[in-house]
């Protein structure tokens, strides 16, 4: 059916969900190729809700077999007792004109009746496509499309606990962080998404921050936004370039130079947060087994009717650009099963690590760093996680739950446990439709080797979504970092709050 015939087709559809009159400029077009492709029926028999005794049965049966022009809803039914529009009229006529082979009088009074709507109609469909055509000349490429997000920070943290970091240059491990500071600082993330074919994706990611010596850019304090290339700020870099393409119709391979662990996994086991902030909260409450690791690597992941299997492997050499260090960032080897339905989801993961020593805190941990530095390790880290989601927004949160375990061999103190837990719970629509409310607690992992009772932390955010591309969350925190044997000037303990702002285009 031409795009013309289309739109004056739709609207007999459209229409009758609203009986009151509808002008050219309230049409819904978005509905148009869905309505139009709707097969006309054959026979009356076909809608359920036409009866015999219906006073205009007779008429709709001789349209539906003598011209064949007569189309239903999805539904099977034909709403009959809808009110009409001229405009929908309009439509209907249009849609018997191909199927009419004579052309009689009444038919010309009813074309004549009907020119100014079909006039309207075919206005504002010349207009689209002029539109359409414009767009598509001056688009940057036909193959990519760009998505931006610009974040800023503002708040402090009392005696937030230091991490480390790795110059890309010399090699050399720096402390950073650390000391009570109140600190403004940014993350930009630009997003090229291209596709061949339809199916397939390539994904560079330029990414560039400030967070390396800021209060929230290492250690438990560090926000899931902080970066910082190596000790170098405000330097732009490729934070993600890999391919992605389907073999078959169940499975998705994954290559690439810079591609990082969740990148390649079937499934997240969690909704917690829409709106980050603790970089600790977003690892399922696993960061052994889902230790987000950032490097070279490929993987496999098989879906089937909610059933998803994923493998994959990662090689990170030197751990720069998270201005941390993490247990398990090395060379990875993952396998994960999981399962998802329409409000709820679980996976059960199991993570390899064999690190050469470049890498011995864990992402928000602070365990392994009475240790001392760079050792040389291996570990088997499991990790259990799952969410439910309410089928409606209201007083009833989405709640995301996991846990982890790990063992971990050092050459230089022996075996360690590692330990971590995670809850977040999620208000969708929280006092106004569009924002959200949310609390983190959980313990980041720790050593129980180490003579420590386990850490805790605790977050509490507020999004307000000020528009559709910008959105506003003060957000505080509690951290005891008590268990992990670590004193950082006067406390133990780490309590602050800030500000983040976050634009997308």
């Amino acid at each position: 059916m031409k795009l013309f015939q289309q739109l004056l087709v739709a609207p007999a559809a459209l229409g009758l969900l609203a009986p009151v009159a509808a002008t050219a400029s309230e049409l819904n077009l978005d509905g148009v190729n869905k309505y139009a492709s709707e097969e006309q029926v054959t026979s009356i028999s076909q809608f359920s809700d036409v009866k015999p005794t219906d006073w205009a049965y007779q008429a709709l049966s001789n349209l539906i077999e003598r011209y064949g022009c007569v189309a239903g809803y999805p539904d099977g039914t034909y709403k009959g007792g809808r009110a009409m529009t001229r405009f929908e009229a309009a439509a209907l006529l249009n849609a018997c004109l191909d199927r009419v082979t004579e052309v009689t009088d009444e038919l010309k009074r009813l074309m004549a009746e009907f020119e100014k709507e079909l006039a309207v109609l075919k206005g504002r469909v010349d207009g689209l496509e002029a539109k359409v055509g414009e767009l598509e000349a001056n688009q940057f490429s036909t193959t990519t499309k760009l998505k931006g997000i610009a974040t800023f920070v503002i708040g402090g943290a009392s005696n937030p606990i230091p991490g480390v970091v790795q110059d890309p240059v010399t090699g050399d491990i720096v402390v950073e962080g650390g000391g009570e500071q109140v600190t403004f600082n940014y993350d930009v993330r630009l997003i090229f998404d291209t596709s061949f074919t339809g199916k397939d994706l390539l994904r560079t990611t330029l990414r560039s921050g400030n967070f390396g010596s800021s209060a929230f850019g290492a250690g438990p304090t560090a926000l899931e936004v902080a970066f910082d290339e190596g000790v170098d700020a405000d330097v732009v870099s490729i934070n993600r370039l890999f391919y992605q393409f389907p073999i078959g119709s169940s499975i998705t391979a994954t290559v690439g130079a810079k591609v990082r662990q969740d990148d390649m996994l079937g499934m997240w086991p969690s909704v917690y947060p829409s709106d980050s902030v603790l970089d600790m909260f977003t690892y399922a409450g696993a960061p052994g087994a889902y230790n987000l690791n950032l490097g070279g690597g490929f993987g496999l992941t098989w879906k089937d009717q909610g059933v998803n299997v994923s493998v994959n492997y990662v090689s990170n050499e030197a751990v720069v650009g998270d201005s941390q260090l993490g247990l398990g960032k090395g060379d990875t080897v993952t396998a994960q099963v999981g399962y998802t339905a329409s409000n709820w989801g679980a996976a059960f993961v199991y993570t390899y690590t064999n690190s050469d020593g470049q890498a011995i805190l864990a992402p928000g941990s602070t365990a392994l760093v009475n240790f001392g530095s760079l050792l040389p390790y291996e570990s088997n880290n499991i990790g259990f996680s799952g969410y439910w989601q309410p089928s409606e927004a209201g007083w009833v949160p989405s709640i995301s739950a996991g846990f982890g375990y790990g063992r971990a061999n050092t050459n230089i103190i022996g075996d360690v446990d590692l330990w971590s837990w995670m809850v977040g719970l999620q208000w969708s629509d929280m006092f106004v439709k569009g924002n959200d409310f949310g609390i983190g607690l959980g313990m980041p992992q720790w050593a129980d080797e180490s003579g420590a009772e386990g850490n805790f932390a605790m977050e509490f955010w507020y999004k307000f979504q000020v528009t559709d591309n910008i959105s506003v969350t003060p957000a505080f925190f509690f951290i005891d970092g008590r268990g992990a044997g670590i004193s950082n000037g006067s406390s133990d303990t780490s309590v602050g709050g800030l500000l983040k702002t976050t634009f997308k285009f």
